[in-house]
């Protein structure tokens, strides 16, 4: 069969390509609301309706997110972390945890491997501002500074591709640490202190395989709060029907 020649993309396919780029340059970052489409329509000297379309289509796409009243926002990065976005929302908290068992055990030996001072110092500072938070009682902080300690034993590791795929799970990271933290459980099991505080001192001293153990023990330690709590009837904090920033809700995440 001869090959034919392909067609020119469309006006809407180079808009969106245009739009596509500012997000992944990281001219427009995740969170940031984009201009209104009278301002975009002059920007890329279009039509009202191409621009209408390109917007329309990156919003299914998971990349944009229109918000009824406010605008329209970036809500990933690139095609890959929409798509990732977009299977979490589908996604029970244990299928995440099951992801973030492969992906932090491998990140935190190859942290202890490759950890710089400056990475160790980032590390403490996280997991402080962890333990502040629990003790203070302060949850959402508690979950944002969790994050932000797993995220630096990503970034420890130093393996550009692992830290991108990293940052797409935050979402998932979020509503299942929310639900452990919220939980009408033991102390020691919410906060998970000592299987934490046991990560740092592995990757300090330059030991995978202790470094992997401590990743373990946690996924198991938040594997068996988020199993009590599926047999909790009402499940804890349904009633509120919540979602923690830019977690998925409770009620949702913990029942498949």
């Amino acid at each position: 069969m001869p090959i034919r020649a392909a067609e020119r993309s469309s006006l809407v396919d180079r808009v969106i390509e245009q739009l596509q780029s500012l997000i992944e340059s990281g001219e427009w970052p995740v969170g940031t609301k984009i201009p209104a489409e009278p301002v975009l329509t002059e920007m890329l000297g279009v039509g009202r309706n191409t621009v209408r379309e390109s917007v329309r289509a990156l919003g299914h796409s998971g990349m944009l997110e229109p918000r009824q009243g406010d605008g329209t926002y970036v809500r990933a990065s690139d095609a890959l972390g929409a798509a990732l976005r977009r299977r979490l929302r589908r996604a029970g908290h244990l299928e995440a945890l099951e992801v973030r068992s492969s992906l932090e055990r491998d990140a935190a030996r190859l942290a202890a491997s490759r950890r710089t001072h400056e990475d160790l110092a980032a590390l403490r500072a996280a997991l402080a501002e962890r333990g502040a938070a629990w003790r203070a009682g302060d949850t959402d902080t508690f979950v944002r500074a969790d994050v932000a300690f797993h995220r630096a034993v990503v970034a420890a590791a130093h393996n550009g591709m692992l830290a991108d795929l990293y940052s797409h799970l935050t979402d998932g990271l979020l509503g299942a640490i929310a639900s452990v933290a919220d939980a009408p459980l033991p102390d020691p099991q919410r906060s998970q202190s000592d299987s934490h505080a046991d990560l740092l001192a592995a990757i300090e001293a330059a030991d995978p395989e202790a470094a992997g153990d401590a990743v373990a023990r946690y996924i198991d330690e938040s594997v068996s709060s988020l199993r009590a709590l599926q047999d909790m009837d009402p499940l804890p904090g349904s009633e509120r029907g919540s979602t923690h920033e830019g977690g998925t809700g409770r009620e949702e995440g913990t029942r498949e």
